[in-house]
């Protein structure tokens, strides 16, 4: 039989980098000698968000969750070896992306590059950081302007660079419908290609050649043949929004452009192997149909509910894709799924509501409007806690969490310790220690010009004049992430985005004889008891972490169970939420960290209470704090038990998906520091 010609695979790429810019460019070159045909570099919470690793908010986030890159040097180390003309580099990067693409093409500069030839894209998105990531450092008016600047800049400049990638990914993990999930993307995209056009630096017959670099990065769920419908819809909508709102007439430059990573939210902590099945599934809802398949495709681990993935772990997901590209006949044919009603029914369906939710945000005054006055927030929060809710119910199953529950032992995870990537605690001092001599030593240089960039960087954004420029002079002048980012900070101010917990609406009721309802009436009880109002919940987020999907989720079933909930939204010092603690009098203080940095935080936030002598009366003198404290995240067993050995009271994971029982939980813990009798629980 003869063989079809094949197209070319999607890009493979793996979603990495850890602890210092050396170990993270070993993982690299690794991962490119296996077959890896791009880059897709992980920045650590103090580098997305623009602080150096010395800064108080720093704390335990170093090397966490990324690589921390501080300054030119840094990003010299990060892409040592590897030649920057020839690669097609993905940085996820939003806030400080404009800082870091000037680092990366200093670099490629220094390799000898022409920077006209540097392919790759920066994230850049930052409507969905004010909605579900938490990496945004500026008010919604002056992020716009990075983005158009750097978006300005690349058209001119760097032609083959991605300047942003809409990023609906982020809002599925946040809870986002298919529907929400495209409405809020594309009307983002609309605010953004609106920006760049008013802001007169592109010309008008050049903005085919700005919609042309727009790139998405999406998520692709387990309800495969949803999402891939929802795949062609995207599709649909970018090319009559691109012809009738821009005027764009190439079909090219018109063409829906995406990389994806599927679904890291429906991982489980229970039965991990499971999640191998899913990605699989999930991979294929984005290269089955040929006429919306995806240009570059990164998979998470099967152990990423668990911790920080190995290299072997990375490696097995790799496999993956190169499985399905050279052993399967997928890349021979034309789109399998061309003619089919259903296929069709369901993506007019999609485009339909899409395009309906998108008219409401335009009457809302566009995305950026739409995030300030807090509706899309809202809208996530409330999608989000009814999914929560059909979990909980059993209507949605997930195997292995709440049905075929029993399993036999699992190999994979014999030794848990083992089974996935620690960061060693040192690596944080040493890379502050680093980044104070390179300061240092800059500074004492004869042709120290640093502190020149930086007023000039100053005055730029004071100014109209594109941003690009003067931040170049900064990479080159040895300016660090967190003196970039202050600077703009003095100009633009700093932005707290809506939380959307008060406006969401009940999603699980509290009905008579319901779980709720049973947790109410002991919340009421032990208000009664304790001679107050009602239970006090301060829900706290210390440190970078700025995934809240979680903390939200905790403080709306909290609220609808009858607590008065104190969240005052992400990026908190262990001082401030103690200091919170103590201001409110609250009965207790839950702290959600996903990042790894819990064992730097969460001891300070108890060692605070215990010094402040709030709620006194409730110590036990065994050294728990003052007050309880409970512990939500990823966190692995060993770290699990350290944090209760240091006082917290409980600690949840993943595999703790009801939350109506953890508020249960927490209500139990309140009597026990108050020492008050445990209360009858119905069977």
């Amino acid at each position: 039989m003869p063989e079809r010609p094949k197209d070319r695979p999607w890009l493979m790429r793996t979603y990495a980098g850890h602890s210092t810019a050396e170990a993270s460019n070993e993982l690299y070159r690794r991962n490119l000698a296996k077959g890896q045909t791009g880059l897709s570099v992980a920045f650590d919470l103090p580098t997305q968000t623009g602080y150096d690793p010395d800064h108080v908010l720093a704390r335990g986030e170093v090397g966490r969750v990324g690589v921390p890159v501080s300054h030119v040097a840094d990003m010299r180390r990060l892409f040592e070896g590897i030649p920057l003309e020839q690669m097609n580099t993905s940085m996820t990067i939003n806030a400080t992306a404009m800082w870091l693409l000037a680092l990366y093409q200093v670099v490629a500069e220094e390799h000898g590059a022409d920077i006209a030839k540097l392919q790759g894209t920066t994230q850049n998105d930052i409507v969905k950081e004010y909605l579900s990531r938490g990496t945004h450092v500026f008010p919604p008016g002056p992020s716009l302007r990075l983005t158009t600047d750097m978006i300005a800049y690349t058209v001119a400049r760097i032609p083959k660079w991605n300047p942003i990638n809409i990023c609906s990914y982020h809002l599925q993990e946040a809870g986002a419908t298919p529907v929400q999930e495209i409405a809020y993307a594309m009307s983002t995209a609309i605010a953004v290609l609106d920006a760049v056009r008013d802001s007169g630096q592109v010309p008008q017959e050049r903005m085919g050649d700005v919609v042309a670099r727009i790139s998405f990065f999406v998520n692709a769920g387990v309800r495969f043949v949803e999402e891939m419908c929802k795949m062609r819809a995207f599709t649909r909508i970018w090319d009559r929004v691109t012809r009738e709102r821009y005027g764009i007439e190439n079909p090219k430059q018109r063409r829906f452009r995406y990389g994806v990573q599927v679904n890291s939210l429906g991982l489980t902590e229970a039965q991990p192997e499971n999640n191998v099945q899913r990605i699989v599934l999930e991979m294929l809802a984005v290269t089955l149909s040929k006429d919306a398949r995806a240009r570059a495709v990164q998979l998470p681990a099967w152990n990423e509910a668990l911790g920080l993935p190995r290299p072997w772990d990375q490696q097995w997901s790799l496999r993956i894709q190169q499985v399905l590209a050279l052993e399967s006949d997928l890349l021979e044919y034309d789109d399998i799924f061309a003619g089919s009603h259903v296929v069709e029914g369901k993506v007019s369906e999609l485009v339909e509501a899409s395009e309906a939710e998108m008219e409401h945000i335009e009457k809302l005054g566009g995305a950026m409007a739409a995030v300030e006055s807090g509706y899309l927030k809202s809208e996530l929060v409330s999608s989000h806690a009814e999914r929560r809710g059909r979990i909980e119910s059993g209507e949605e199953k997930i195997v292995g969490v709440n049905c075929y529950e029993t399993t036999e032992p699992n190999p994979l995870t014999a030794d848990l310790e083992t089974a996935i990537h620690s960061v060693d605690p040192a690596t944080e001092a040493q890379v502050s220690e680093a980044v104070r001599r390179w300061r240092a030593e800059r500074d004492e240089a004869p042709d120290a010009s640093a502190a020149h960039a930086l007023k000039r960087l100053k005055e730029t954004a004071a100014s109209d004049e594109n941003l690009m420029d003067a931040t170049l002079e900064c990479a080159r002048a040895g300016v660090t992430t967190g003196e970039w980012a202050g600077a703009l900070r003095e100009v633009f101010g700093e932005f707290r985005a809506p939380t959307g917990v008060s406006s969401a609406p009940v999603a699980v009721p509290a009905e008579e004889g319901s779980a709720l309802a049973d947790v109410r009436r002991r919340v009421e009880l032990t208000a009664k008891d304790l001679g107050v109002g009602r239970l006090r919940l301060l829900v706290g987020k210390p440190g970078l972490d700025g995934h809240s999907n979680g903390a939200e989720q905790i403080a709306v079933r909290a609220r609808d169970a009858g607590f008065e909930v104190i969240y005052q939204g992400i990026r908190l010092t262990p001082e401030q939420i103690a200091s919170a603690a103590v201001a409110e009098d609250v009965h207790c203080v839950g702290l959600s960290i996903l990042s790894g940095s819990h064992a730097e935080l969460v001891p300070d936030v108890l060692e605070r209470l215990r010094r402040s002598g709030a709620a006194a009366s409730a110590a036990s003198g065994t050294g728990e704090a003052p007050i309880p404290v409970v512990v939500g995240g990823i966190i692995p067993a060993g770290d699990a038990a350290a944090l209760r050995e240091a006082g917290v009271a409980a600690v949840f994971t993943p595999k703790d998906f009801g939350i109506t029982e953890i508020i249960g939980r927490i209500v139990n813990e309140i009597r026990t520091a108050n020492k008050l009798d445990p209360l009858e629980v119905p069977a």
